[in-house]
């Protein structure tokens, strides 16, 4: 009769046995836990444990125990990946985050847009980005006056001026206005948009597209109006607003021009577009 040794371990858990190489526990690698021969692919793996998936989806937690796990036939040691370097946090307007940075002293350079509701979208997007830069936005309750904003501000290389204007198309009464107040201390840019609520993707408020509102109507009323919404714009703003968390939900035709604005101001004397 054959003698059996009492010692029922497997005999790659044996000690004394050959060293069996560690492997990552990737995602998707395929698996079988030796003890009860389940086979799965990873699909987690937490200190401790790993979680494998079999090919009717039901999963089972296994300890990384050594040599537990055997990978096309061979013994190994899953062991934890690595972790990979955390990417670096980014602002709403996709620039690398400075932790602990401190709002930079008001440059005397400013950027003006034509209104509150401009001037809170570049807030929210850009905000973090001007208070490091310390750059001020304001508004000015319409294009109109910009001839004599700009008169009173008098740009200069060390403190110039950037305007964002909405609609500024040629021909437009826009297009003239900031012609006659462009010079190598001031830039004036625009987006076509009719308003700056339309700078804002319709996929980011859940709808098909901005509604085509008639010639001679107020343009946000009419779009409250076209979507349903109550007519009242300050609320239906708020709404809008709520629904951007960064650049991806503005139209990059207004990204650009406000990107442009904050080169312009922030740069040295003597780098700008004059």
């Amino acid at each position: 009769m054959r003698s059996y040794s009492p010692d029922l371990t497997p005999p790659w858990k044996r000690p004394g046995r050959q060293a069996v190489p560690e492997v990552p526990a990737e995602p998707d690698l395929v698996v079988e836990e030796v003890a009860t021969g389940y086979c799965g692919a990873v699909i987690g793996c937490e200190a401790g444990t790993v979680t494998l998936e079999d090919r009717f989806g039901k999963r089972r937690v296994f300890p990384l125990a050594p040599r537990g796990f055997l990978l096309e036939g061979s013994v190994v040691t899953l062991v934890r990946p690595a972790r990979s370097p955390a990417a670096p946090a980014r602002t709403a307007s996709g620039s690398v985050a400075v932790p602990g940075t401190r709002a930079r002293v008001a440059r005397a350079g400013r950027i003006y847009v034509e209104g509150r509701h401009d001037a809170e979208l570049v807030e929210r997007v850009w905000g973090d980005d001007l208070r490091i830069e310390g750059v001020v936005v304001e508004y000015l309750e319409g294009v109109d006056d910009l001839p004599a904003v700009v008169a009173e501000f008098a740009p200069g290389p060390d403190a110039r001026l950037g305007v964002l204007v909405d609609h500024l198309v040629p021909g437009s009464k826009e297009s003239r206005i900031a012609a006659s107040v462009t010079g190598p201390d001031v830039l004036v840019v625009g987006h076509p948009y009719i308003d700056v609520w339309a700078a804002v993707k319709p996929s980011s408020l859940g709808i098909g597209a901005w509604p085509a509102v008639p010639r001679g109507q107020d343009w946000k009323t009419g779009v409250c109006r076209a979507l349903g919404w109550p007519e009242r714009t300050g609320a239906a703003w708020q709404h809008i607003l709520s629904r951007v968390h960064s650049y991806r939900d503005l139209e990059p035709a207004l990204l650009g021009r406000v990107e442009e604005l904050i080169d312009f101001v922030t740069a040295p004397p003597g780098d700008g577009n004059g």
